[in-house]
């Protein structure tokens, strides 16, 4: 499979943008603008498209533009399968794919892996475990094939256990789901911690390169698979059967899954500064995005960065973007600092798009400039 990238993008009626098309390199595009003038509503607009939802509301109505009455992002893509979202305010949320109505989201970011680095660049950090194990299981979706059908499946056997568990049901019945359970719970956790062990190799690499105050330490993961290490899963459910019932839902398993890379043996959010914390989680999606692109489904990431410079001073934003560079990933990134377009100057694969009143001013294609 030949890596997939957006070639054009129409946007339309969302938030401060009425219409507007980018044509974005297969690289980095640099989409700079004042506060306001659009720059994160195209990082939106390629969520909106790769995942069926917006990264900064839940209710997509609130991101359409006053007075419309529905949004509309439309995509074509490199191997010529036009990719279209429509939101409209009374009929809901519609998504084609090469001209055919999308049944199941999970079809469209299979198509379009996507990444998001968020201007609060602390989620990895301030979430808790389930942002985590979010970031973690998206690698595995991507790289794969078996992950969905076990996670899809242990979930809804979760689900039944949990029911009968509120209903009251006799042990019995109860214990039915613990070997489906069991056997789910264990195969996801054999494959996190093989995503994880690949992650880390990639990310000790990494992270030093974009904090490079951090060359000499020591990476080690920590990783918690949702019960007591010592015992098998299906030993913990039988053994606390009794404190589920009291609970109403099973504690133990997957779905209370943790991990962390602890730096010199220590909690990253104790030793990282606000702006290391970004590098960090930067260096976690470019580490997903290499074992993605080298595992056998060949795919592309794309990955969104919604303002680069918090948190960063100069010297850390050059260096993530020569980083970035490096890698055959597509990278949207948004920033209020116009000299950073300085730093992509002899990067070929690179377009600096000026944003202003949710319209493209000025687009420069570094690829065409250089010729």
């Amino acid at each position: 499979m030949d890596p997939l990238v957006l070639n054009q993008l129409t946007i339309s009626n969302l938030r401060n943008i009425t219409e507007l098309v980018i044509q974005p390199s297969s690289g980095i595009n640099l989409i700079l603008g004042d506060n306001g003038s659009g720059k994160t509503s195209i990082l939106e607009a390629i969520h909106l498209l790769t995942l069926g939802r917006s990264f900064r509301t839940r209710f997509l109505k609130n991101a359409v533009q006053f007075g419309q009455q529905h949004l509309q992002v439309i995509a074509k893509t490199s191997n010529d399968a036009p990719v279209g979202l429509q939101f409209d305010l009374t009929q809901g949320l519609q998504i084609r794919l090469n001209s055919q109505p999308l049944k199941r989201l999970s079809d469209l970011a299979t198509q379009l892996p996507l990444q998001l680095i968020p201007a609060n660049c602390h989620q990895f950090f301030e979430q808790g475990p389930r942002y985590r194990r979010q970031l973690l299981d998206w690698g595995l979706f991507h790289v794969e094939p078996s992950f969905n059908y076990q996670w899809q499946s242990y979930r809804k056997v979760v689900q039944q256990r949990n029911s009968a568990l509120r209903q009251h049901k006799n042990d019995l019945e109860i214990r039915l789901w613990d070997t489906h359970l069991a056997a789910f719970g264990e195969e996801i956790t054999r494959l996190r911690q093989q995503q994880l062990n690949q992650i880390l190799d990639k990310f000790r690499l990494i992270f030093p390169r974009l904090c490079p105050e951090f060359k000499e330490v020591d990476f080690t993961l920590q990783f918690k698979s949702g019960w007591t290490k010592e015992h098998l899963l299906i030993d913990v459910l039988s053994d606390h059967l009794e404190r589920d019932k009291k609970l109403g839902y099973t504690r133990s398993g997957s779905h209370a899954a943790d991990w962390s890379f602890s730096i010199n043996g220590v909690d990253p959010s104790e030793v990282l500064s606000r702006g290391q914390q970004k590098l960090f989680a930067l260096a976690l999606s470019m580490a997903q995005a290499e074992i993605t692109l080298n595992s056998a489904q060949h795919t592309q990431s794309i990955l969104l960065i919604d303002d680069i410079s918090s948190e960063l001073d100069q010297q850390h934003q050059h260096i993530m973007l020569t980083e970035l560079a490096k890698l055959p990933v597509q990278c949207f990134i948004s920033s209020t600092d116009y000299s950073l377009a300085a730093n992509l100057k002899s990067d070929e694969s690179a377009t600096v798009f000026h944003v202003k009143h949710g319209q493209i001013v000025e687009a420069k294609h570094h690829q065409l400039s250089t010729k």
